[in-house]
């Protein structure tokens, strides 16, 4: 029997994360065993809680995921003593149409499940209007509970026990409170957290964190209040079919954003993954019947990528005879160029027609939903495709048929449609989950 409990707040850059990942390290040096969860699309923070804890974090996500899926998910806590699902934005946060199972808001999984909220408070610059916030939250929805708060950047001993006070009044239960400590700041990039593997001081900054939590919240009174929880039997319903049986995958800090979901349900079914580095100027196994490229930061490597010329020539012999497929940066290298930041064009692996440009920057992000046009990897034509896009680049050209009609989480039409040439096929959103 499991501790399950999910760690959310009012709005994003409040201190999720890193509570999340010193609430999992502290747990583990007291010996117990933890497991973590990511609520949302976020592709960067399960590798951080895997960091934390020793084991592998997936993403649940209620607007692309069925309950049985999600049930699937979890079921890997089975053998944990603490089971932690960190939220993303704030707790009600997500779109305005409902997805499979819910709208992808972090309280949509705390119902699910049947977990209370741990909520992180961040007072600065109000005090008892902090208590309104969480009583708000509190009474919002019915079906979701919260346990109680933790305080965030408290200003000072004063302001803490205004605060305190306040939540008192209000009948919410104050698990500890965290004074400013910028050593356990996570640095940050534009597309969220630096990667984990970018961090050669991860380790030694989550036990920092872990040991500042652990003086400042009461880590018992917390784990107690958390709901007892053992995961129902459930049947695996990712119904994820592999791109291919041996499928190269390029893996470095240039091309680093996959589920892992995804790569745990190719290897499921049976599919076996050899990884390479572009980065490196590796070229695809050739013994591969498939290559996928992820997305990442390749506009911070572009002009190396360009260089490679043993990726480049590998990976175009490669799509003569085998597919070829990219998602977001991925998709972006298999294209024809790529405008860093500063202006330079760098010329890319041209299996497709795509000119993309980070000059001037314009976010895209959102939920997606595809039909497909035309087959890609081990999805046939007219699946439904349920993903995600995050990213700064600008099209200038996407002249290639278009894959898919995407639509984002309200029904409209989007321009990023991915695109087929040949052998080569690509996305700007991150593939989740297949409509079945």
């Amino acid at each position: 029997m499991a501790a399950g409990l999910v760690i959310s707040a009012p709005a994003s850059g409040v201190g999720k994360t890193t509570l999340t990942l010193a609430l999992a390290r502290a747990w583990r040096h007291r010996g117990l065993n933890v497991q973590c969860f990511k609520s949302g699309p976020d592709y960067i923070d399960p590798a951080f809680h895997a960091a934390a804890t020793g084991r592998a974090s997936v993403n649940v996500d209620s607007w692309a995921m069925d309950r049985a899926t999600i049930a699937h998910l979890v079921s890997r806590g089975v053998d944990a003593d603490v089971v932690l699902a960190e939220g993303s934005m704030g707790l009600f946060d997500g779109v305005a149409a409902r997805g499979v199972s819910g709208t992808g808001a972090t309280a949509d999984i705390a119902e699910m499940l049947g977990w209370p909220v741990l909520l992180v408070i961040d007072p600065s610059g109000q005090a008892q209007t902090a208590a309104a916030i969480a009583a708000g939250l509190r009474d919002y929805r019915p079906g979701v509970r919260l346990m109680g708060v933790v305080l965030n950047r408290v200003a000072s001993p004063r302001h803490e026990d205004l605060v305190r006070r306040a939540l008192n009044d209000a009948g919410i239960a104050v698990f500890g409170a965290l004074p400013r400590h910028a050593e356990i700041s996570l640095p940050k990039r534009h597309l969220g957290l630096v990667q984990a593997e970018e961090q050669a001081e991860i380790g030694a900054l989550i036990d920092e964190a872990a040991r500042f939590v652990a003086e400042h919240v009461d880590l018992d009174t917390v784990l107690h209040s958390a709901a007892a929880w053992s995961p129902e039997p459930a049947v695996n319903r990712l119904n994820v079919t592999p791109p291919g049986q041996r499928i190269a995958l390029a893996r470095d800090a240039a091309f680093s954003f996959v589920y892992p979901h995804m790569l745990e349900a190719w290897r499921a079914a049976g599919a076996e993954i050899l990884s390479f580095s572009p980065l490196a100027d590796e070229a695809p196994d050739a013994s591969a019947d498939v290559c996928w490229l992820p997305g990442g930061y390749p506009e911070l490597h572009a002009g190396k990528i360009a260089a490679n010329a043993r990726f480049r020539d590998g990976l175009r012999a490669f799509a003569v005879t085998r597919p070829v497929h990219g998602e977001c940066g991925g998709y972006m290298v298999l294209g024809t160029g790529l405008t860093d930041a500063d202006g330079v064009r760098h010329g890319m692996m041209g299996l497709l027609g795509l000119e993309t440009s980070f000059a001037k920057r314009r976010m895209h992000l959102g939920y997606r939903l595809a039909e497909l046009a035309a087959p890609m990897p081990g999805h046939r034509p007219g699946a439904r495709l349920r993903g995600h896009e995050f990213h700064y680049s600008t099209i200038l050209a996407q002249p290639d048929t278009a894959l898919a009609v995407v639509h984002d989480a309200t029904g409209a039409v989007i321009a990023e449609t991915g695109s087929r040439r040949g052998q080569a096929t690509g996305t700007f959103f991150h593939l989740i989950a297949e409509d079945r």
